[in-house]
C-alpha cells in the first residue's frame, strides 16, 4: 500500500479534487500566496495566478497571503516591502483576482492568525522540522544561516492555511513537505483537543515549470525573468538580451541548448503552441528570428494584463482599501477560529 505522503497518493487525490472542483466548488476553502520580495514575473503568472483566477471564477473561496512575515526569514531588511506589497497587490487584480471574490490580505496585519504558531509549535518536534527539505533548500539558496523564523516557516504556513480552514492549497511537487507538515498539526491539535480543523490536500499544478530565458529554473534573483510590469520595450530588450549559441538551426533541447529552448518555452506558453512546432517553423532562421517571435508572442500576451495594471496604478487608494478590507475579513475570520481553539483547548477566562 503506497505512503499517504507520497507523490503517487498526492496526486491521485489531486486528481480526484480536480474532478470535484467543478461539480462541488462550495466544498473548497483555497489558500495561496507570495513573498513580497520583487515583482511577479511570467512564471508566476502561468504557475500559479492563473489557477487562483480559475478557482475564484468556479466559485472556490479562495484567500491570497502576501507573507511580509516571511521576507525576513531568509533576509536582513524589509527595504522596499510597503512597494513591493502594493505592487503585489496591483499585478493580482490585473490579472483578473477579484476582491469581491478572494480575500487578499497581509501576514503582519492579522496577529490572530499569527497566534496560532504558540499551540502548532508543541504539536511538532525539532527533528521533524529540521528534516523539511524545503527549509534546506531555502537555506541554501539564499546562504543565510538558519533563523529560528526559517525553521518554524512550515509551521507559520500550517497557521496560514489552516486559520481560515483552508483544505486545498495549490503547490508544486517541491512543496509537498510543507502540506505534509500542515495535515500532520491539523490531526494532531484535532485529536488532543478534539475536531476544530480539516483535512489538508495538495492542488498539484499541471502546468510545466516555465524557465527563464537562459533555460534554468525562472527567478528574480537570477535576472532571467519578464516581470507582468515591464514595458513591451523592456521586454524586447530583455529577450534581445538573452544568450542563446551559434548553431543557425533552432531546435527544442532543454539539456544541451537551455537558452533556445527556454525562449521556445516562453512562446509555446504564450501562444498555446509546441515547442517543437514553433522551432519548425522557424528553422534556419536563427536566434534573431527567433527572439522576434519571442518578443511578439509574450507582449501581446501581457498586453490586457498591462493595460489593467496602468488603469490600477492610477488609483492606489483603490489598491489600499482592497488590502485594508482583505485584512479585516482577515482578522474576522482568524479571531473567530482562535476563539474555536480557546474553546477546546479550555482556555476561555
Amino acid at each position: 500500500m503506497p505512503n499517504e505522503n507520497s507523490y503517487e497518493v498526492a496526486q491521485r487525490r489531486s486528481d480526484e479534487i480536480r474532478a470535484d472542483l467543478a461539480k462541488h466548488p462550495g466544498s473548497y476553502t483555497m489558500l495561496t500566496g507570495d513573498r513580497p520580495t520583487g515583482r511577479l514575473h511570467l512564471g508566476h503568472y502561468f504557475g500559479t495566478l492563473k489557477g487562483r483566477v480559475e478557482l475564484q471564477n468556479l466559485g472556490v473561496k479562495t484567500s491570497v497571503l502576501i507573507a511580509d512575515y516571511q521576507v525576513i526569514t531568509d533576509r536582513d531588511t524589509t527595504e522596499h516591502i510597503q512597494e513591493n506589497v502594493y505592487n503585489l497587490v496591483i499585478d493580482y487584480l490585473a490579472c483578473g483576482i477579484d476582491p469581491d471574490r478572494t480575500m487578499i490580505y497581509a501576514h503582519s496585519a492579522v496577529p490572530a492568525a499569527n497566534q496560532l504558531m504558540l499551540p502548532f509549535l508543541s504539536l511538532v518536534s525539532e527533528a521533524e522540522l529540521q528534516r523539511n527539505p524545503t527549509v534546506k533548500a531555502e537555506m541554501e539558496a539564499s546562504g543565510h544561516e538558519l533563523t529560528g523564523l526559517l525553521l518554524t516557516y512550515p509551521v507559520h504556513q500550517a497557521c496560514d492555511i489552516l486559520f481560515c480552514k483552508g483544505n486545498v492549497v495549490p503547490v508544486g511537487r517541491d512543496q509537498l513537505p510543507h502540506i505534509e507538515l500542515t495535515r500532520l498539526i491539523a490531526r494532531r491539535f484535532n485529536n488532543r483537543y478534539g475536531t476544530v480543523f480539516p483535512e489538508v490536500d495538495a492542488l498539484l499544478s499541471d502546468t510545466p515549470l516555465l524557465p527563464g530565458l537562459d533555460g534554468r529554473k525562472m527567478s528574480k534573483s537570477y535576472g532571467n525573468a519578464i516581470s507582468l510590469s515591464t514595458t513591451p520595450e523592456e521586454t524586447a530588450k530583455r529577450i534581445k538580451k538573452s544568450q542563446t549559441d551559434g548553431e543557425r538551426l533552432i531546435t527544442f533541447d532543454p539539456e544541451n541548448r537551455p537558452g533556445v529552448s527556454g525562449l521556445l518555452s516562453t512562446a509555446a506558453i504564450c501562444t498555446g503552441r509546441s515547442e517543437a512546432e514553433i522551432a519548425d517553423e522557424i528553422g534556419m532562421g536563427g536566434s534573431g528570428q527567433l527572439k522576434a517571435l519571442v518578443t511578439e508572442a509574450v507582449n501581446t500576451y501581457l498586453e490586457p494584463i498591462r493595460a489593467r495594471r496602468r488603469e490600477i496604478e492610477q488609483n492606489m487608494d483603490f489598491v489600499k482599501d482592497v488590502l485594508h478590507e482583505g485584512n479585516r475579513r482577515a482578522n474576522e475570520i482568524a479571531e473567530a477560529t482562535l476563539g474555536e481553539i480557546r474553546e477546546a483547548m479550555g482556555m476561555v477566562y
